[in-house]
């Protein structure tokens, strides 16, 4: 029976790149969960920032290959060495996928801009001390700074600019970055959100959530930005 993800006797490491692990195994399992919708979805361009070992994208690849369909697959990461690694899984599992050296999407942004159909994200989520925050090895791939959210919260706008009209974004969140915040953040640039798997280990209690942009949100978003404007050119009226 073939596998539906990506097997992990052919996941290749580094001893700077972090390996699969409870959130990268959480993060498999939401899109597994979902993937009846995933293919439904027919993503033209599937993406993942920060691939480290290259699991969670091959993963993608192979569960949606599965059905015969094959979007154009990109992923980035900070560390070269988690490059060469993702490199060398996909390569092990027949996949293939753009491999871009970069922070986050630096250099993307116009290329890649509202065309994003599906973006996977396992961010720096753990709280650690901000000087921590983008150091180089290992360390990059789970220093989150002060509530886990310095790198999270350079990702969500990123992800609002290079996901399309139809976007979906899966994302990887701790209890201690406050998950409600941050779909709170989210729904003010018009999307919905729900967490669609929530699992607690020894360490952690994780929450993978699914964003996508929807009609009622960016209307009420609208609407508030019009009240917002009426409000503040009454005021300067009324000051002049």
């Amino acid at each position: 029976m073939l596998s539906k993800i990506a097997k992990i006797q052919l996941v290749s490491s580094h001893p700077e790149v972090y390996e699969p692990c409870d959130d990268s195994f959480a993060l498999v399992d939401a899109l597994l969960a979902d993937r009846t919708n995933l293919l439904q979805h027919r993503p033209s361009i599937c993406m993942e920032i920060g691939c480290g070992s290259g699991y969670v994208i091959t993963s993608l690849a192979v569960m949606l290959g599965l059905e015969g369909f094959i979007p154009y697959y990109l992923a980035t990461d900070i560390n070269p060495h988690a490059i060469r690694v993702t490199r060398e899984t996909m390569d092990a599992h027949g996949v293939y996928a753009e491999l871009v050296n970069t922070d986050i999407a630096s250099g993307l942004e116009k290329r890649l801009g509202g065309s994003v159909d599906v973006m996977v994200v396992n961010p720096p989520y753990v709280p650690t001390p901000e000087d921590e925050v983008g150091c180089e090895g290992i360390a990059s791939a789970w220093a989150g700074g002060e509530n886990g959210r310095s790198v999270i919260d350079k990702i969500l706008p990123v992800a609002d600019n290079l996901l399309s009209e139809r976007g979906w974004l899966y994302m990887v969140t701790l209890t201690a970055n406050n998950p409600s915040e941050i779909c709170l953040e989210m729904r003010k640039k018009g999307y919905a959100s729900r967490v669609i798997l929530q699992r607690s280990t020894e360490e952690e209690s994780l929450h993978i959530i699914k964003f996508w942009r929807d009609s009622d949100s960016q209307l009420e978003l609208k609407n508030l930005s019009y009240w917002t404007k009426l409000i503040e050119g009454k005021f300067i009226s009324w000051m002049w």
